[in-house]
C-alpha cells in the first residue's frame, strides 16, 4: 500500500541546495511537514519561508552529534519525525596521492559521520514508536569506484554498507532503510564533470521524485535514472577484465578524471570549508 506524504514529519540535511532542496520543496509542496538542517541557515530559511510553519530551517553541522541535539531541539515542534533524508554531502575531487589529510577527513565526516550521527540521533525515536524511514542519499560510485575520487568513493560505498546493515538492524524495529544512487547530477556539486556516454544527467528533481517514490513504498535501493541499476547489477557479476574492457568503451571509470577543475574552483573551495 502506498503510503501518503501529506501529514510526514520529514527533516532533509544539506537542505539548502541541490538535491536536498529539490527534495524538501518537493515533499513540502505534497503537504508534509520539513525540517530543512544546512550549514548555511540563511540560505536553508529562503527554502523554507514560501510555505509557512510546516516547514523550519536550522543550522545544523552533520559531523557534530552536539548539533543534530540542537537541531532536533530547535525544530521539535514539527516532529514526531516519520523519515529522515540523509543527504548532506561534499565531493572535493583530485588524486589521492595529492589529497591533503584535512580533505580526506572532511569527506569521511560529512559524507559517513554525517549518516551515521543523523541515524543515532533520530532513529531511535523512530523505533520507540515503531516506525519510521531513512533515506540515505548515496551515489553510483557507491557501487561502481571511479578514478581521481577514492575518498570520495570510499565514503559512498560506506554509506550503501551502512544503510544494508542498519537495514536488517531496524526493519523488526519497523523501520524502512532505503539507499538512493544517483549518477551524475546537475548541482553545484557535480560542477565541470562531464556526463558518462551513454548516461544523461539527472537533476535534483529527479532524485527528488525518486526519494518521493521510496517514501511512499518503501526499497532497499533505488538508482537514479532507475534504469542504470539493472546494467550494473549485471555487470558488477562479470569478470574483472570484462569490467574494465567495458569501462574503457564507455568512458565511466574516467568520468571524474576529465572534471574541469577550473569551473570547479569555487565549489572545491567551499567543500574543503565544510568539516
Amino acid at each position: 500500500m502506498s503510503r501518503k506524504i501529506s501529514g510526514m514529519a520529514v527533516i532533509v540535511t544539506g537542505g539548502a541546495r541541490g538535491i536536498g532542496r529539490a527534495t524538501a520543496e518537493r515533499l513540502a509542496g505534497l503537504g508534509a511537514s520539513v525540517a530543512i538542517g544546512d550549514l548555511d541557515p540563511d540560505l536553508a530559511a529562503t527554502v523554507a519561508a514560501p510555505f509557512g510553519d510546516r516547514v523550519a530551517a536550522a543550522r545544523l553541522d552533520v559531523t557534530d552529534p552536539s548539533s543534530w541535539q540542537e537541531f532536533l531541539t530547535e525544530t521539535d515542534h514539527l516532529g514526531p519525525w516519520h523519515a529522515l533524508i540523509n543527504n548532506a554531502g561534499v565531493m572535493p575531487l583530485g588524486s589521492l596521492l595529492k589529497e591533503p589529510d584535512q580533505i580526506t577527513r572532511t569527506i569521511m565526516d560529512v559524507n559517513v559521520f554525517g549518516v551515521i550521527n543523523g541515524t543515532k540521533a533520530v532513529a531511535p525515536g523512530m523505533v520507540d514508536r515503531g516506525r519510521g524511514h531513512i533515506v540515505n542519499v548515496a551515489s553510483a560510485v557507491g557501487r561502481l569506484a571511479v578514478a581521481n575520487a577514492a575518498t570520495y568513493s570510499a565514503s559512498k560505498f560506506a554509506v550503501v554498507g551502512f544503510s544494508e546493515a542498519m537495514r536488517a538492524e531496524l526493519e523488526p524495529a519497523g523501520v524502512d532503510v532505503t539507499v538512493v544512487l544517483p549518477t551524475v547530477v546537475k548541482t553545484e556539486l557535480s560542477t565541470g564533470v562531464p556526463a558518462a556516454k551513454g548516461v544523461k544527467p539527472v537533476t535534483p528533481e529527479d532524485v527528488a521524485e525518486v526519494i518521493e517514490a521510496a517514501l511512499r513504498k518503501p526499497q532497499a535501493e533505488l538508482w537514479v535514472p532507475r534504469w542504470v541499476q539493472g546494467p550494473t547489477k549485471v555487470t558488477q557479476a562479470l569478470p574483472r577484465r570484462v569490467t574494465r574492457l567495458l569501462d574503457k568503451l564507455s568512458d565511466t571509470g574516467s568520468v571524474l578524471s576529465r572534471a574541469d577543475t577550473a569551473a570547479r574552483a569555487e565549489y572545491e573551495e567551499r567543500a574543503r570549508r565544510s568539516g
